[in-house]
This record gives C-alpha cells, structure tokens and sequence, in this order.
C-alpha cells in the first residue's frame, strides 16, 4: 500500500514542478529604439551572421504587438574591421548575399557607416563603395558620438557554432 502512494506522490510532485518551472512568455513594453552596432570583426565572412543581429533587433519590433514602422527605429552600424571589404563594389560578386541584406535594412532605414580611416588603410575610396554606405571620420569617435545622444551600443560577438541543435536539445 505505501509503494502505490509513493509512486502518486512522485508522479504529483513531477507534475507541480512541470507547471511550475514551466517558462512565462511576456511582452516586454518595448519603445522605439536608438541603437548603434560597432562591427569590427577579424573576418569578412562574419558579416553575416552579425547581420542576423539587426534582424533580431527589427523583427520583434515591426511586428505586433508592438507595430512599429521602420522609420520610427533608429539603427546605425559602425563598420571599422575587414568585414568593410565586403562593401566595396569590385567584392560585389563575392560578398553579394551580404551586401544585399546590408541594402535591405538600408532600404529600411538602417545606416551603414564605414571608417574614414579603416577605409584609408585598405586603400579604398568613398567612391569605391556600395552606394548606401556613409563614409565617417573615425569609427571610435563615431561610436562616441552616438553613445553620448542616448543610443545603446550593441556589439555582436560572433562564435562558430560547434553543435548542431538537435545534438544539444
């Protein structure tokens, strides 16, 4: 008799820590952002997944529900490392899944912004770059600048994944 009641005990104890650990979805009152990103990675390939972190950032806010229009986000990406190599036009070919992402989220409102003086040290031009790209005079001081109007610093740091998901659920 004490071992079915045990196993009831057991069961209704799994059962109330199932209902009760379970996670809690909540709708964060979100406002409309001012966000700077400083990229400066150490490969050009890793433009890409950095821009999933604009996507991660503009998604959950265009959509209900919060509702906010593009245009009511400001987002800027500072680009001072060798992912800049990607916005030059004779990499177009190469780097082109990126840079039409890139014009994507410009076409949205997103501002990229290129260091003067990264540029000067690859050999590039203003002129050599897509047409949607700023040209500023420093990424530090840029950085700064938009720091101190009020705009939250997020800078993406990009892992190679080692586990596929399914591995690791």
């Amino acid at each position: 008799m004490e071992k079915p009641l045990r196993r009831v005990a057991a069961a209704a104890l799994a059962a109330w820590a199932l209902a009760a650990g379970a996670g809690e979805r909540v709708q964060t009152p979100y406002t409309p952002q001012k966000v700077v990103f400083d990229f400066y990675f150490d490969d050009p390939a890793k433009i890409g997944p950095a821009l999933y972190w604009i996507r991660s950032l503009m998604n959950p806010l265009l959509a209900e529900p919060y509702g906010y229009a593009p245009e009511e986000l400001d987002i800027k990406v500072v680009l001072h490392g060798q992912e800049l190599v990607t916005l030059a036009r004779r990499n177009y070919a190469r780097y082109r899944r990126a840079v039409e992402r890139m014009r994507y989220y410009a076409d949205l409102g997103v501002e990229f912004r290129v260091c003067g003086l990264s540029l000067a040290d690859y050999g590039y031009r203003p002129q050599d770059l897509q047409d949607f790209v700023l040209v500023v005079p420093s990424a530090i001081t840029e950085l700064a600048h938009w720091q101190l109007q009020g705009y939250a610093l997020i800078r993406p740091r990009i892992l190679e994944k080692r586990y596929a998901t399914e591995e690791i659920r």
